[in-house]
């Protein structure tokens, strides 16, 4: 994907000067094995480069093998983490790096969803982890039916990052990625958007801002009379497949858009997912019909009477076939991130076992 990895990697440093300064401000970490578990992308390459300046040992492995880019995951090797990661690696190596991420006895974890949390808390016994750092709604979900053995601290739900990356960033580089994907915009084409969450807000204001006209399909009640308030159309998932051109999951959930949908859906219609969970999209149903692939990240596949458009294979559209969020609103959150974690291996570690929302005078400072 990178064309000059050095002179992109040195471009994003010079695009977040927040992720710099929240980095100096961090002590001393050489006592501190920090596993990372999610995206590995060019804007993760310096958060991880600046931790290890500060001393700490890392072990990475990803939240989503589809986003892993091999060259920022050898680039951070070269540096002197450790690494079980790459770019669409199967589902048992992926489950195999949860193991050794744990059996390597970090003493902290900084998750996106929960992966080693979950892992962790199968067995009666593992490292003794101190504390650790929760970034997405579908992790704290998740967390909800776990114990946890330690304090975890959530700052998915901060005001900064769910009013910043969640609420604007998502949906704008969604559908820029669908420009450079597609080669098509949204004029005169009926976008259905899944769920009402933040994300999912984002997604339909940003689908109108560039010319889409936008049914919202959201099965909360009160999610649902936001969205008649923000005034969009609300509409059952059921009868909005059959007449929407471009179908965006914003769920976190699985199987939001299921088999029943997927063959009443209209000739041409284009399917993406933007949510956090790779299985909002029953894909295996659409995989087990011919299918071809006519652009980059697009497959058709050819239904009864109608061909279907999958976009990367329903991962995370925006980071899976794009760049994700921009340098500059990404420095904010990767800030952020970094007060989080300086907190969990300060003060933080003195909490009660359980999840928290990281303070405030943790992070406010970054900003």
């Amino acid at each position: 994907m990178y064309q000059d990895f050095a002179a992109e990697l040195a471009w994003a440093r010079r695009h977040m000067p927040r992720t710099a300064k929240a980095l100096a401000a961090l002590p001393d970490l050489s006592q501190v094995r920090l596993a990372c578990n999610m995206h590995l992308d060019l804007k993760m390459a310096p958060l991880v480069e600046g931790l290890i300046e500060r001393g700490a040992k890392l072990f990475l492995t990803t939240c989503n093998p589809t986003t892993v880019q091999d060259q920022v995951v050898a680039h951070l090797v070269a540096k002197g983490a450790e690494a079980m990661a790459w770019r669409d690696m199967s589902d048992a190596d992926w489950s195999a790096s949860f193991d050794a991420a744990l059996a390597w006895g970090p003493t902290h974890l900084c998750e996106m969803g929960a992966d080693l949390t979950a892992r962790l808390h199968q067995f009666a016994d593992g490292p003794a982890i101190k504390a650790g750092l929760e970034a997405t709604g579908s992790g704290i979900s998740r967390l909800g039916g776990v114990a946890p053995r330690y304090p975890i601290f959530n700052w998915d739900d901060l005001p900064v990052k769910e009013g910043l990356h969640n609420r604007h960033m998502v949906g704008l580089t969604a559908w820029h990625t669908f420009f450079q994907t597609t080669h098509l915009t949204l004029h005169e084409k009926t976008v259905l958007v899944i769920g009402y969450g933040l994300v999912g807000q984002g997604v339909a204001a940003s689908a109108k801002a560039y010319g889409g006209q936008v049914l919202v399909a959201e099965t909360d009640p009160a999610r649902a009379l936001q969205a008649r308030y923000d005034g969009w159309p609300v509409v059952t998932l059921d009868e909005a497949v059959a007449s929407a051109e471009v179908v965006a999951t914003a769920t976190g959930a699985k199987h939001v858009l299921g088999r029943q949908q997927l063959a009443a859906m209209k000739d041409g219609a284009f399917i993406l997912n933007v949510g956090h969970v790779a299985e909002e999209i029953e894909v295996p149903f659409l995989k087990a019909h011919p299918h071809s692939q006519p652009m980059p990240f697009v497959n058709a596949y050819a239904l009864p009477g109608r061909t279907l458009y999958l976009l990367a294979d329903g991962s995370m559209f925006n980071l899976t076939a794009g760049y994700g969020d921009s340098l500059n609103a990404f420095d904010v959150t990767l800030a952020v991130m970094v007060a989080g974690i300086g907190h969990v291996v300060g003060a933080g570690q003195g909490a009660e076992p359980g999840l928290h929302l990281l303070p405030e005078p943790a992070w406010r400072a970054v900003l």
